[in-house]
């Protein structure tokens, strides 16, 4: 391998949506930094199984609206 090509591998922390914490090896910043997670695998559906439909700005209603009478079939 080509000498000093490579980014520094260094300690970080990475403290989980519920506060528990765990040291790991990354580039990411500098030696001891920390990683605040916004979601994680105790908190997202994707892992968790609990699924939530959030409707921004009324999205869902608007969709719901136009493609109401697809399906539906008109003697």
């Amino acid at each position: 391998m080509k000498p000093d090509i490579h980014p520094d591998y260094h300690d970080i922390t990475i403290v989980m949506t519920d506060g528990t914490t765990y040291t790991t090896r990354s580039c990411y910043g500098k030696e001891g930094d920390t990683i605040r997670l916004d979601i994680d695998p105790k908190s997202h559906p994707a892992w968790t199984g609990v699924q939530r439909v959030m409707d921004t700005g009324g999205q869902v209603a608007k969709f719901n609206k136009k493609f109401a009478g697809i399906g539906a079939r008109k003697k």
